[in-house]
């Protein structure tokens, strides 16, 4: 070992020795030879640039300086002499001298630019097998094991470490240590690039935009900070491309999903026509003999009262599941939302069991332009969900007041109370409140289909709800004469 380091110490010397060596016995010979001092020179400037090309600018240095002393001594008169009588050969030794080193500068120069070149291609070359090879990810498995083995493998960094902070996760390749996982989670909350040179370290903070989402540790030899830089873009388009296709794989299963449920919902509610026709087409029958007991009757006017009620919530199906699979198309028509409410709410006392339904009219007369039907459905809705979830007995209170140029409908309830973070998710189609989705019947579709409702009417539908004062559903329309756009037909 002490030999290795003796050998490594005194490499750049070799050099000058043989320089000096080979100037020293071009020099002898060619004295020898009677060549004059111009010839000579000649020579050792060909001396001094294979040895700037072979070993490097100082050594040619040395070298030239070397090259010197034997023309001063073989061929500068007095011969055979370190000393130079004539001023003419001190001008030729200088003009040499600053010939050589301008040589060996310029031939240092044209290598060093001939390196880059090289390193430029081969990095370019390189980071181009990486960016073809990242397009290629195996979709099935997750994103950050394969880059860190793509970058190990293609750009040939002797250590690659990735933490993903989203997970958060570290993914490895190479010869990495626990050095360099402590250093990856560490730049990325410190929020700061590095390059530690003197280990051939380099540290890179992943952005998305200008959001730190992870970063990267790599270390090889073969690197430069422009590299890395460009390692560290392609990564982040990498995740980032890996995350875009997970959500445009979630998004479809969701749709497939949804198109799936909507199709049974509407299947069921076709399935349950049928027989619901013949029982109450029964019931009618025997109601109308008159041939039946009292206790007979009873029984079948319960038949046919349920019967009736479980016709209706199959209709209601049905025009929901076909709300759902289409863009709402509107039959616009002048609606005077005071008596639509009043209908509406005396028509749903059925399907809102025990509770009472209480309707204020703060603003009477207010007329909007829409879709009746559908008006009078998402109002139901609203009623009938107010009920499923409202306390034992508790009543239902309907207000209606107008609002500038809008027409507001509300619709209250006392009983559970629904979390902030899922105010805006109830409206999602089929997506039920985990706390409550045990406690009540539903799909999930009735409150989709009323904010499509509202929006193809260009009005809105929120919530508000707390332990203090409840839930209360909101409905807003634009009033006809009112400051608004016409609504779409």
């Amino acid at each position: 070992m002490i030999n290795a380091k003796v050998g490594t110490m005194f490499r750049p010397f070799r050099g000058v020795a043989i320089g000096s060596a080979v100037v020293l016995l071009v020099s002898f010979c060619a004295y020898r030879l009677h060549f004059n001092l111009s010839a000579a020179a000649s020579l050792d400037i060909l001396i001094v640039l294979f040895i700037t090309l072979w070993f490097g600018f100082w050594q040619a240095t040395a070298t030239s300086f070397a090259a010197v002393a034997c023309l001063a001594y073989f061929f500068a008169p007095p011969i055979l002499s370190f000393y130079v009588a004539d001023p003419h050969n001190w001008v030729a030794l200088a003009v040499f001298e600053l010939t050589a080193l301008i040589v060996s500068q310029l031939s240092t120069q044209a290598q060093n630019q001939k390196r880059r070149a090289v390193l430029l291609h081969d990095n370019a070359t390189r980071l181009y097998d990486f960016s073809r090879s990242i397009l290629m990810l195996n979709r099935r498995e997750p994103p950050g094991a394969q880059i860190a083995s793509l970058i190990q493998k293609n750009i040939g960094a002797d250590a690659v470490v990735i933490f993903d902070a989203t997970i958060p996760r570290l993914y490895t390749a190479g010869n990495w240590t626990q050095e360099d996982e402590v250093l990856a989670r560490s730049t990325y909350f410190q929020d700061t690039n590095s390059d530690r040179l003197n280990s051939s370290r380099w540290q890179r903070v992943l952005r998305n935009g200008s959001q730190p989402f992870g970063s990267m540790i790599l270390s090889g030899d073969r690197l430069t900070s422009l590299m890395v830089d460009a390692i560290a873009s392609l990564v982040t388009v990498a995740f980032e491309r890996a995350r875009s296709f997970e959500k445009e794989m979630q998004a479809e299963a969701e749709r497939q999903s949804e198109q799936f449920r909507t199709t049974v919902l509407d299947g069921l509610a076709h399935a349950f026509k049928t027989p619901l026709t013949v029982i109450l087409a029964s019931t009618s029958g025997l109601i109308e003999t008159g041939q039946l007991a009292r206790s007979q009757a009873e029984l079948v006017g319960l038949i046919d009262q349920h019967a009736n009620r479980l016709s209706g919530l199959t209709n209601h199906c049905l025009q929901m599941a076909k709300v759902e699979s289409v863009a709402i198309r509107l039959r616009p028509d002048d609606v005077e939302i005071s008596a639509l409410v009043e209908e509406i709410a005396a028509d749903c006392c059925d399907q809102v069991g025990t509770h009472s339904i209480r309707v204020h009219q703060e603003a009477g007369g207010l007329t909007v332009s829409g879709d009746r039907p559908l008006l009078a459905m998402t109002i139901n809705e609203l009623i009938v969900n107010a009920a499923k979830y409202a306390s034992v007995d508790s009543p239902i209170t309907i207000s209606v007041l107008e609002q500038g140029s809008k027409v507001v409908v509300s619709v209250h309830n006392e009983g559970s109370v629904i979390d902030p973070s899922e105010q805006r998710r109830i409206f999602e189609r089929f997506y039920r409140s985990p706390a409550i989705k045990h406690g009540a019947p539903g799909s999930g579709i009735g409150l989709s289909v009323a904010m499509r409702t509202a929006e193809a009417h260009l009005g809105r539908l929120w919530v508000n709800s707390d332990k203090v004062t409840g839930t209360t559903f909101f409905l807003s329309l634009p009033v006809i004469g009112g400051d608004r756009a016409s609504v779409a037909r």
